[in-house]
């Protein structure tokens, strides 16, 4: 085999398996790194299974690539391997799977001559340090695998398995390594982020803080959260001037009987004395809603909407309902027809992109800034509150911070001018 064969990524789903990318991409010694698919020798799909619909994207990429580059590998990894990874390549269709536990032997897997199944086990963590990010300005940092939780829409414990953190020193040395390379912000992320170091004396907030020292870290944002996570600990940092002011919580409803439905820890009357706790200090608020699951029917979803419209949240990760086979909800009766749960999640999303309008409208000033990339005197980037903004400079200023003050406040968006 050529050393040069052009290896391309193409990344599904979440943004612990945009992390997954970039620690394969380090490990590819033996091969080149390309941009573009059609001239790939192989391509590595790193796969969502989190619904039926993902699982479809995921084939449907595969059988595209097969029409438009076929002299490519294809190799599946990432969820999609442990739930359809073995249907796929008993039918042709991928070259090669890899599981989880086998992504950092990628290099030595893609130099193969035969086709394989390399599936692996469920109970690895990983140890790779990664130097760069490839296009990206912020950093993430998967800190922990799998989950414990047994949500009944949720097919992701039996295909990341238990909930398993990385250690201190790891999460330490990788920081430190992309700090001392430029990032300065920090994003954590993970199958279930808040139960990080239940399994070695850990936590969160102790990990936050050893964090925050490490030179050159400016802002650490966290991925979503489950509201019995944020415990007294964790509250004492939300003053810390490194903490982002943005919180993704997943709520995943309002009303209780659909909470109850879904198999979830959370009730209303707590989340929403913890969302009030939380915006009085300051912070934005995301959730993740399910509209549509099945036995919302019209009474829940009022109670729900009702809720929403007095909850201060600022942004939604809304999703309509999909079944995934294999889950406790696929099997449950009281199904929402699509138009229904269509237009509850257009309802849903107007709601929040208003509160998320008014928000933004009372906070113009002293925006910090991490501008990510532009051109033609425009740039992007997210401020402080997890709010996008578009900058206007004649300089080049991607991946360089700025703090904005007196912005224009649209419905979609904030901007400003940096005069130079």
């Amino acid at each position: 085999m050529s050393s040069k064969e052009k290896v391309y990524f193409k990344t599904f789903g979440c943004r612990t398996n945009q992390f997954d990318t970039q620690v394969m991409m380090s490990k590819l010694n033996g091969f080149t790194l390309s941009m573009d698919e059609l001239e790939a020798d192989i391509v590595v799909v790193n796969s969502c299974t989190v619904t039926n619909g993902a699982d479809s994207s995921v084939r449907g990429y595969i059988h595209a690539i097969a029409r438009k580059n076929p002299k490519a590998r294809v190799i599946l990894a990432g969820c999609g391997s442990h739930s359809k990874g073995e249907s796929l390549f008993e039918d042709g269709k991928v070259f090669g799977v890899i599981g989880h536990s086998e992504k950092e032997k990628i290099n030595s897997i893609l130099q193969k001559p035969e086709r394989f199944y390399e599936i692996g086990d469920l109970a690895h963590i990983d140890t790779t340090i990664v130097e760069e990010f490839v296009g990206k300005s912020r950093a993430f940092i998967k800190i922990q695998e799998g989950c414990d939780f047994a949500c009944s829409y949720c097919i992701i414990p039996s295909v990341r398995g238990a909930a398993r953190s990385h250690s201190e020193e790891t999460v330490m040395a990788q920081v430190a390594k992309l700090a001392s390379n430029g990032f300065g912000e920090f994003i954590l992320t993970g199958t279930n982020v808040g139960s990080y170091g239940k399994d070695h004396g850990s936590s969160m907030a102790k990990l936050l803080k050893k964090l925050s020292a490490i030179r050159g870290v400016r802002r650490i944002r966290i991925g979503s959260l489950e509201p019995l996570q944020i415990d007294d600990e964790f509250k004492e940092l939300l003053g810390e001037p490194w903490m982002a002011r943005h919180l993704h919580i997943a709520l995943q409803h309002t009303s209780d009987k659909m909470l109850d439905r879904m198999n979830r820890r959370n009730s209303f009357a707590t989340d929403r004395a913890l969302f009030e706790a939380l915006s009085d200090a300051g912070y934005a608020l995301g959730t993740d809603f399910i509209v549509g699951h099945p036995g919302e029917d019209e009474e829940a979803w009022k109670e729900a909407i009702e809720r929403l419209v007095d909850l201060p949240l600022t942004h939604v990760h809304a999703f309509t309902y999909s079944k995934r086979d294999g889950t406790v909800a696929a099997s449950m009766k009281e199904s929402v027809r699509g138009d229904i749960a269509k237009a509850r999640h257009k309802e849903l999303t107007a709601l929040v992109s208003e509160k998320n309008y008014q928000f933004r409208k009372t906070h113009t000033e002293g925006l910090e800034v991490l501008l990510e990339s532009g051109k033609e005197g425009l740039f992007k980037g997210f401020d402080q509150y997890f709010n996008r903004i578009l900058v206007e400079s004649e300089e080049d200023l991607s991946s360089n911070w700025v703090c904005m003050n007196d912005v224009t406040v649209t419905p979609s968006e904030n901007r400003g001018k940096v005069i130079t």
